[in-house]
């Protein structure tokens, strides 16, 4: 095994366990505070893992305005026959829905912003399909 043994995404915001317990919502993941004193960490039951930083002068970015540059976000892979289900989810814990360009056809890519204004997709998962049964 290598020397770096994972890689985590941090997001910076002014309310680390607020947006701590969103994303645990989704990933029906464990929140740990032990490790720093300014982060919150998320690990799902999959495995990924994400930390949340508090900034308090934070400001979320606009994306997918042109105006704004995208800096990073995070697609949570869905299996198709989920989708809706998953949309309803994070719109339930808090998530907003982005304003794209193109708003018709399939719906394989679905653009939020989570609670602290981070944007994030919901994306078809690579490995899914339609149900044949």
């Amino acid at each position: 095994m290598g020397l770096v043994k994972a890689a985590v995404i941090v997001l910076d915001c002014s309310e680390p366990e607020k947006l701590a317990d969103f994303y645990s919502k989704i990933l029906e993941g464990e929140i740990r505070t032990e490790h720093l004193p300014d982060r919150v960490e998320v690990i799902a039951v999959n495995r990924t893992h994400l930390s949340f930083r508090r900034d308090l002068n934070m400001t979320p970015p606009t994306w997918p305005r042109p105006d704004s540059s995208l800096q990073a976000h995070l697609d949570l892979l869905v299996d198709e026959e989920d989708m809706d289900a998953a949309e309803r989810k994070v719109v339930g814990l808090g998530a907003r829905p982005l304003d794209t360009k193109d708003d018709t056809g399939p719906h394989e890519v679905r653009l939020y912003a989570d609670p602290a204004g981070h944007p994030f997709s919901l994306r078809c998962s690579l490995h899914s399909g339609p149900k044949t049964d």
